[in-house]
This record gives C-alpha cells, sequence and structure tokens, in this order.
C-alpha cells in the first residue's frame, strides 16, 4: 500500500538552528561507528533543488576525496552501501579515485530528500551508483548507496559506465515540461508502483502505462529500443519499446518486487527516484507468452535479488523514462530501511 509522503514545513525549520549539537563537535566526537568531528554549520533551509544539486557534487568530491569530514553529518547519520550498514570511513570510502562526468539529480525540498544517478571511477575502474540522500536540520542524516562496479553483472552492463560518461547530462525528456496535466505526489508515486506492480509475476496482460516513446537505462545501458542488447531464448526483448517488453510477460522471472521505497518525489520534473528489491525465485523454468510461444528461461536457474535504485519520468500519467542502477544481493535481502 502507498504513504502519502508528509511535507515539511520549511518555514519552522528555517526557524531552526543549522549547527549540529555541541556534543558532536568536540575532538573525537563520535558519529554512527567511527570518530570524526562532525562540520558546526549545515546548509541554508530550505534546502531547494539548487542547494541540493550542490550537495550532491560535494558528496561524490568528499567520497573521492576519502573524506566525509567536508560534509555537514548529522551526530547519527547512517550510511549503507549496497544494503550494508558501515561508517563513513570504509567501503567506497577508501576505494573512489575521481569524480565521473555524468550526473542525474531528483530534488524533493519537501521532505528533505534527493537522488542522484552518477558515474565515479573506483581505482582506475569504472562504477556506476545510485545515492539516495536525506537532510536534517540543515545536516546529512542518511546517505544511501547502490553501486554497478563494471564486470560485475551480465556484459551487456558493461558499457553503460561509457556511455554515461559520454553523455554527461540525462536524456532531455527528463527535463521536459509536461505535455497534460500534472500530477499530484500521490499519483507520482502511484504511476512508479504501476511498474513495480506489472514487472511483479509479470504475464503479459496487466495495466503497463508506459509512453509509446519510452525507454530505459540499466547500469547506463539502454535496454530499450536496443536490438540484439538482451535476449530470452528466441525473443529480442532488448530490441522492443517498455510496453512491448512487459507484454511479453517474460519479465515473469521476477516474482516478488519488495521493500519499495518511493523515497523522491519530484514534483518540479515530474519524476520518482525510487528504490525496491527484486526476487527471482528460480522456480520457473519456462514462461509462457500471451501468444501461447514458450520460452526457456532456465538461466534464471537459482534464488537471486536484485537491489535497485529506479527512477521514472512521468508525462502526463504515463512512464517516458526509466533509469536504474543494480546490484545483485542475497537472495531476499532486506535493504535496512523503512518504508
Amino acid at each position: 500500500m502507498l504513504k502519502t509522503p508528509i511535507a515539511t514545513a520549511a518555514a519552522l525549520l528555517i526557524a531552526l538552528p543549522l549547527s549540529a549539537p555541541s556534543a558532536a563537535q568536540g575532538p573525537g566526537g563520535v558519529i554512527r561507528n567511527y570518530a570524526q568531528p562532525v562540520p558546526a554549520q549545515g546548509v541554508r533551509l530550505p534546502c531547494e533543488r539548487a542547494c541540493m544539486e550542490d550537495l550532491a557534487g560535494k558528496i561524490l568530491t568528499a567520497l573521492a576525496s576519502h573524506n566525509a569530514a567536508l560534509l555537514p553529518l548529522a551526530q547519527n547519520a547512517r550510511y549503507t552501501e549496497n544494503g550494508q550498514e558501515m561508517g563513513f570511513d570504509n567501503g567506497l570510502w577508501q576505494t573512489m579515485s575521481k569524480v565521473g562526468a555524468y550526473r542525474h539529480v531528483f530534488a524533493d525540498p519537501a521532505t528533505g530528500q534527493f537522488g542522484v544517478f552518477s558515474t565515479m571511477d573506483e581505482n582506475g575502474h569504472g562504477l556506476v551508483l545510485g545515492m539516495r540522500v536525506k537532510l536534517q536540520l540543515g545536516l546529512i542524516s542518511e546517505i544511501e548507496l547502490i553501486t554497478y562496479r563494471t564486470g560485475a553483472g551480465p556484459a551487456w552492463n558493461d558499457a553503460g559506465y561509457a556511455n554515461l560518461e559520454k553523455m554527461k547530462v540525462p536524456a532531455a525528456p527528463w527535463s521536459a515540461p509536461s505535455s497534460g496535466r500534472r500530477l499530484s505526489r500521490q499519483e507520482l508515486a502511484q504511476v512508479a508502483n504501476y511498474y513495480f506492480e506489472g514487472i511483479q509475476n509479470n504475464d503479459g496482460k496487466g495495466y503497463y502505462p508506459f509512453s509509446p516513446d519510452c525507454n530505459r537505462l540499466e547500469n547506463g545501458t539502454a535496454t530499450t529500443n536496443n536490438p540484439g542488447i538482451v535476449k530470452m531464448g528466441p525473443v529480442d526483448i532488448g530490441g522492443m519499446g517498455c510496453k512491448a517488453q512487459f507484454e511479453t510477460g517474460l519479465y515473469g522471472v521476477v516474482t516478488l518486487v519488495h521493500d519499495r521505497r518511493f523515497a523522491v518525489i519530484d514534483e518540479e520534473r515530474q519524476a520518482v527516484f525510487s528504490l525496491a528489491v527484486f526476487d527471482h525465485c528460480g522456480c520457473k523454468k519456462s514462461l509462457t507468452m500471451p501468444n501461447g510461444t514458450v520460452v526457456d528461461v532456465g538461466f534464471f536457474n537459482k534464488p537471486s535479488s536484485i537491489l535497485l535504485a529506479e527512477a521514472f519520468k512521468i508525462d502526463n500519467g504515463l512512464i517516458r523514462q526509466v533509469e536504474a542502477v543494480g546490484v545483485g544481493v542475497p537472495y531476499h535481502m532486506r535493504p535496512g530501511w523503512g518504508r
């Protein structure tokens, strides 16, 4: 069931102090599970789109510098990487080398959250990341990172990093004005949820609200309207558009989409940045398309899951663009964050 996001009262936030608690500012102040003083000054409230875009760049720079002290972190700030909680001195904070050329930011000033897709260099290797950030009283209280490392998945994914580096900026439809009625926050989240409902136990007969020109990027690679990139049996599913793919019923290999969170509702750009886990039970050896064609999907022959950050551009009630970063995780893993 969808929950209505609760808007933050900007006027109240402006009146609140911008500094972290004094106990976290002294030498050796402890933040979560690592020792690190917190910068005294947070971002100016309310933090609108430009502020969030600037802060996204600062977080990426801090990662590449291996220095979380460059950021205005709250005293009890949480950080997870591919679903695992750790300190701000571990994981990518030790291995990131350089900020990449591509960046795509989704802003939700009403809830103090933003989402980011970006390229990075990790010790000389390309990496694509999805990131959710939450602000509390002008300080960063949550950072949730999902990564795809070149070579970590199907071969068709490995061109994604280079593709995004060449693009540098998101495809034009992401920032295009709506061609029809603008949707409310609740309606935007509902359309995004139709995507997850449509892919879970997909049979080709559901409600699939895609525009005719819909395209999808997965880990930087186009997986729609890209002939030969992805095949399921004899079906060139990667050469199809978004709606035609769902109408094959072949996404039925996804048996459950759980821990769905519609964290960032970008009302201005009519987009939703969401997070979820796709489960594949490994128990379906074949799927039958609506036209009666039986397709062997035995390569999904063991339980597996993908943790995803996935965003949707919605135009007049239809999904026009999809962008996702996903990583393989233990089967039915919970991402460690509330709904």
